[in-house]
C-alpha cells in the first residue's frame, strides 16, 4: 500500500502492491471530499464495493448503506429506498423511513445499478439532481445529505446503446468515475493475495494455516480469472477445505482450473488467426517449438505447469523439449 496516501487506513481491506491500483487509491483520496455521485466500474469479483468503502471512509465516514438492485421491481426499490407514508398500500400501517433516511450524511451504495428498470431510473434521476424524494404516498418531499455511489459490472455503451439505460441519469451518475482493473492485470498481487486468503480461510474453519507450494502463485498466473479477486478466494477457500497436510496440493486449483466451465469466454472481437499473413506457414515442428515455448514462459520455466497449459504430462513435455533440442540446428557456420 502506498505509504503517501492520506488515510491508508480506508484501503486496508483492499491488497495489492500494484502501481495502476495505487494510482486509484489516489484518486480516491482525491475526490473523498466532493459531494457529487461516484460510478464505481469493472467486472464482477474486482471489489467494487471495497472501493465504495473506501471512498466513504476516506470521506469521514458516518452510515455506509448498501444494496444490491440487481432484479428488483419499480414498487421494491421505491419502498426500500424511499421508505413509505402510512396507507401508502396495503399492509402499509406506519411510516418506513427508507433506506436513504438509514444513510443520513453518509453514504448510500446502489450496486449493480445497470440491472434498473426504466420507471426506477427515471426515480434516481431526481434523486441524484435534486437530493430530494418522495416517501411512497407522501405529498411533500424529504432531503437527503447522503452521498451516492453506484456500481456496476454491465457494458455502459452497449447498455445506452440497446435503450436500457438513460443517458441523462448516466451522464449524472459518473461525475466521478472510478474503474476497478480485473484481477489478470495485476496478478503481481498473487503473493499477497494467496496468504491473505488462506489465512482467512483457515480462521474460518479453525485450522491451521496451510503453507503454500511456491509454485502455487506461478499456477494461478497462468489463469485468466473470470471471477476475478472473489473468484481466487474460493478457489483457495475450497482447497484450504480439503487441505489435510502440512503442505496445501495443488491437484484442487489444477482442477478447477483446466475444467471447461471456469475458462474465460473468447471474446469474439479478440478472435483472430494467429498465423493470418504468414507466408510460408510453419512447419507442426516449429508450432510445436513455439508453444512449449510460451507455455515455459508463462510458468516461469516450470516443466509441471506448462505441460498443463498445453494437455500434456510432464514427462510428455520434457520428451518434445530433447526432442527439439536433439533437432536443433547447428549454430556454427559450415567450413
Amino acid at each position: 500500500m502506498a505509504s503517501d496516501l492520506k488515510h491508508p487506513e480506508a484501503f486496508a481491506d483492499i491488497i495489492t502492491r500494484d502501481p495502476a491500483m495505487r494510482v486509484l487509491f489516489h484518486y480516491v483520496e482525491s475526490i473523498a471530499q466532493s459531494a457529487r455521485t461516484v460510478l464505481i466500474t469493472g467486472e464482477t469479483g474486482v471489489g467494487k464495493e471495497l472501493f465504495a468503502r473506501a471512498l466513504h471512509q476516506a470521506g469521514g465516514g458516518g452510515a455506509f448503506v448498501a444494496v444490491n438492485v440487481a432484479g428488483v421491481d419499480d414498487h421494491f426499490f421505491a419502498d426500500t429506498l424511499f421508505g413509505h407514508a402510512p396507507g401508502a398500500f396495503t399492509d402499509a400501517h406506519e411510516f418506513r423511513p427508507g433506506l436513504i433516511a438509514e444513510a443520513g450524511e453518509g453514504t448510500l451504495f446502489l450496486d449493480e445499478i445497470g440491472d434498473l428498470s426504466l420507471q426506477s431510473q427515471l426515480k434516481l434521476l431526481r434523486l441524484v439532481e435534486t437530493y430530494e424524494y418522495f416517501p411512497l404516498g407522501a405529498d411533500k418531499p424529504r432531503r437527503t445529505g447522503a452521498r451516492i455511489i453506484v456500481a456496476t459490472n454491465r457494458d455502459r455503451k452497449q447498455l445506452l446503446q440497446q435503450g436500457h439505460f438513460r443517458s441523462d441519469l448516466y451522464y449524472r451518475l459518473q461525475a466521478h468515475h472510478i474503474h476497478v482493473p480485473p484481477l489478470r492485470e495485476h496478478l503481481d498481487d498473487l503473493p499477497l493475495l494467496v496468504p491473505h486468503f488462506l489465512h482467512k480461510a483457515a480462521l474460518r474453519m479453525g485450522k491451521k494455516t496451510p503453507t503454500a507450494p511456491p509454485e502455487l502463485p506461478v499456477l494461478l498466473a497462468t489463469y485468466d480469472f473470470p471471477g476475478n479477486v472473489r473468484e481466487l478466494e474460493a478457489m483457495i477457500a475450497d482447497a484450504v477445505a480439503h487441505h489435510h497436510a502440512h503442505i496445501l496440493s495443488l491437484e484442487r486449483f489444477r482442477d478447477y482450473m483446466t475444467h471447461p466451465e471456469h475458462r474465460m469466454p473468447p471474446d469474439a472481437a479478440a478472435t483472430y488467426a494467429p498465423f493470418a499473413g504468414l507466408h510460408p506457414l510453419p512447419s507442426l515442428k516449429e508450432v510445436q517449438r513455439m508453444l512449449i515455448a510460451e507455455a515455459l514462459r508463462r510458468s516461469q520455466g516450470n516443466q509441471s505447469i506448462a505441460a498443463r497449459l498445453i494437455g500434456i504430462t510432464q514427462s510428455g513435455i520434457s520428451k518434445a523439449l530433447k526432442r527439439l533440442e536433439s533437432r536443433a540446428p547447428d549454430p556454427r557456420p559450415r567450413k
